[in-house]
């Protein structure tokens, strides 16, 4: 996951924490697919709405959205917004 959004996004930062340990016993975790949360900070977000820097992220993970992943939180800033939120 970290190769693939780091090749399609550019990201100037990047946190991916794997939370499929508290889903344990949830229906979605049964198929072995996990739950995720990504942070990415890049400039391919300037000018984009949320749904399409999400839209991005998804495309970044191709086939692992329907292989590998239940669930993913997304954060996806601009820097300027990284950097303004602290």
């Amino acid at each position: 996951m970290r190769a693939a959004l780091q090749a399609g996004l550019a990201p100037l930062q990047l946190e991916l924490e794997d939370e499929s340990h508290l889903h344990a016993g949830h229906a979605g975790a049964r198929d072995g697919r996990g739950h995720f949360r990504v942070r990415v900070v890049s400039p391919l977000f300037a000018g984009k709405l949320p749904l399409a820097r999400h839209r991005a992220v998804y495309a970044a993970l191709g086939d692992m959205m329907q292989t590998d992943i239940h669930a993913l939180s997304i954060e996806a800033m601009t820097p300027a917004e990284a950097e303004n939120a602290g």
